[in-house]
């Protein structure tokens, strides 16, 4: 893009958000929780696949049309590719995009790669951390016991950034209780709940919420809602009581102070349209009060991320 489009999306984004922004919920939106790739790029992209619906630019000017009429003043990228190359790339990308407030990227702890990496891309303001997960044929489960895994995991806490996790299921959140308790002073934030794969035998479900809740008394354990709709029989109910009970079984863990808001767009198109995946969460944490809805969508990212606002509208 060029840079007399960049400042043009960075102007009026500023005095469109300002006034919808406060209207909406009287304090900024930040979106934890948005991807971004350029399928034009010369090889393509390790994802998504190029048979997908979402196959095509997911950039920030694109985002920012979408998101910009429900008050969205701000974006935290999460990495969308295992390439080493592509942190820069992201990061170079927002660079020029003000939107965008910060990024988390890949890096695998425990490689040899892992210190020189985060060093070089710590010296950048918008890295934030790093995620860690059921992705990319990982498995943190066998990796957090892995000491040099462990080590690299104390040197990112050391650094002031944080973990995100990825596509929960019972395992996961075990291994990440593990992560917790072996550094506890690491950021952790576990990603799309309350969208996990839970296991069906009794005993292991409540193993499963006995490790959220263990989780919870970290005080550096977050929880991020997204991928919070879902397809039933064909259609997405938009009803927040459809989701009510899962919703309040999280935030009686979490509390209000650790619960924030992502959309986990575009990946998100598969299920729902952005107006409906606002839509749910917004209703249901506005009927907590407006100090919680302010926390949800705004205080809670800056406490879990550390992000710096790169636009007045992305300040209380």
């Amino acid at each position: 893009m060029e840079r007399r489009s960049v400042l043009k999306l960075g102007l009026g984004a500023t005095m469109g958000w300002a006034t919808n922004a406060r209207a909406a919920t009287k304090a900024p939106v930040i979106d934890a929780h948005i991807h971004l790739f350029d399928t034009r790029r010369p090889g393509g992209v390790p994802w998504p696949e190029k048979t997908d619906s979402i196959y095509q630019p997911a950039l920030p000017d694109r985002y920012a049309q979408i998101a910009e009429p429900f008050g969205i003043v701000g974006a935290i990228a999460v990495e969308a590719s295992p390439l080493r190359s592509d942190n820069d790339w992201v990061l170079q990308l927002i660079a020029q995009n003000p939107v965008i407030v910060g990024f988390v990227g890949d890096l695998v702890p425990g490689s040899s790669s892992f210190a020189g990496d985060l060093e070089t891309l710590h010296a950048n303001p918008l890295f934030l951390g790093i995620r860690c997960g059921n992705l990319w044929n990982r498995d943190l489960s066998a990796d957090v016991e892995n000491r040099a895994f462990v080590d690299d995991l104390r040197r990112l806490a050391s650094a002031g950034l944080e973990m995100d996790s990825a596509n929960p299921d019972a395992k996961l959140i075990a291994a990440i209780l593990r992560a917790s308790e072996q550094v506890p002073e690491l950021r952790i934030v576990i990603d799309h709940l309350p969208h996990a794969v839970l296991p069906e035998a009794p005993g292991e479900l409540q193993d499963y919420w006995a490790h959220l809740k263990s989780l919870s008394g970290n005080p550096h354990v977050f929880v991020k809602l997204s991928e919070i709709p879902v397809k039933v029989d064909g259609r997405v109910p938009t009803a927040t009581s459809y989701y009510r009970e899962k919703l309040d079984a999280l935030w009686e863990l979490f509390g209000e102070d650790r619960i924030l808001f992502g959309s986990d767009w575009p990946n998100s198109d598969h299920i729902a349209s952005y107006a409906e995946t606002f839509g749910i969460v917004r209703d249901y944490v506005s009927a907590k009060g407006s100090t919680a809805k302010e926390k949800f969508f705004y205080k809670n990212s800056i406490a879990a991320y550390r992000w710096r606002s790169r636009l007045p509208t992305q300040q209380l």
